[in-house]
């Protein structure tokens, strides 16, 4: 039986600074960061929270061959991917303090049937909805 979801994949254009961002502005922590021959397994979650990780995942071998890779950089680098849904206790705040820390914001946040929402994008272009939820 399956009981939850333990790691998420984002897909990035750098490693190296991807990291740096999700652990740097968003204010992750490192989890792992290791070589496994050519593959570097990369994760990051929010600080006390270790059933929440994301897998920050190069484009390339041994996911997509080259001319699927060159693919996916497009994609990613257009912003076209929504990778998730990010949780938080007061969306207006959580804007505040990460757009003083240089985090891009394509859309401010706004009152929605389901909660607070706020939009962002990752350094490699991926955007994530910030979303307060109603109680």
């Amino acid at each position: 039986m399956i009981t939850g979801m333990s790691h998420t994949c984002v897909y990035v254009l750098d490693q190296d600074e991807a990291k740096a961002f999700y652990t740097g502005p968003l204010g992750f922590e490192e989890r792992e960061d290791v070589r496994l021959g050519d593959y570097r397994w990369l994760t990051v979650g929010p600080k006390g929270r270790p059933e929440v990780t994301i897998v920050l995942s190069a484009i390339g071998a041994p996911h997509f061959d080259e001319e699927t890779a060159e693919q996916m950089r497009a994609v990613v680098s257009k912003g076209a991917m929504g990778p998730g849904v990010m949780a938080t206790d007061d969306c207006h705040k959580t804007f505040e303090e990460l757009s003083a820390k240089g985090v891009e914001f394509v859309q401010e946040p706004a009152d929605r049937p389901y909660g607070i929402e706020a939009v962002f994008r990752d350094n490699s272009g991926n955007w994530f909805s910030l979303t307060q939820r109603r109680s």
